[in-house]
């Protein structure tokens, strides 16, 4: 076991090493009380994508959901965990989303001072209107099977808006990748 987590710590230090995993923004919450009495020998998913939502076609969708799975099925079993049909100790749950974030100040003061190349007094150093971009998120849950009740949410900032193929199956191997060096039972 011992040799199964170390391997699992490796290829995840190594895929990031590779892949820049360092670059993207982890974040990672663990319900300490129950995940220390939770035991990941197996998992099965604890659901997959579904609806009609527009987003399915370009983030969210089945080809990328194959992705995600595969991604974090290596993940798992670098740590040690392996897929199985039925009787699991843990479920994984998965997401991928996308939103538009509004960065700035929008009435035109800025920090600093002077004139600048806009020719006015708030253009020198600051932004006279919102700045708005479109943030990724690909999220991974694990919940205990016998209670439901989840015991660690961790996600990592990656677009993949406007991405496929090979482009997307690296952006999702790498955000998961990232996202495992914060698993709670290594």
């Amino acid at each position: 076991m011992i040799k199964k987590v170390f391997a699992g710590a490796f290829t995840a230090s190594v895929v990031c090493g590779f892949a820049g995993c360092a670059s993207l923004h982890v974040t990672s919450d663990v319900n300490t009380p129950l995940a220390s009495s939770v035991k990941c020998h197996s998992f099965e998913w604890a659901g997959s994508f579904r609806g009609s939502d527009a987003l399915r076609s370009s983030v969210a969708n089945p080809v990328n959901e194959a992705r995600l799975r595969a991604a974090i099925e290596s993940n798992m079993s670098a740590a040690g965990v392996q897929l199985a049909s039925s009787g699991a100790d843990c479920l994984v749950g998965y997401g991928i989303g996308n939103r538009n974030v509004v960065d700035g100040y929008p009435y035109g003061w800025g920090w600093g001072g002077g004139w600048g190349w806009r020719g006015g007094w708030y253009g020198a150093w600051g932004w006279d209107y919102p700045y708005v971009y479109s943030e990724g998120i690909i999220g991974v849950d694990l919940y205990d099977a016998r209670t439901r009740q989840a015991f660690w949410h961790a996600t990592a900032q990656q677009n993949l808006e406007g991405v496929s193929g090979e482009k997307a199956d690296q952006k999702i191997k790498t955000a998961v990748a990232a996202i495992f060096t914060k698993y709670p039972h290594t």
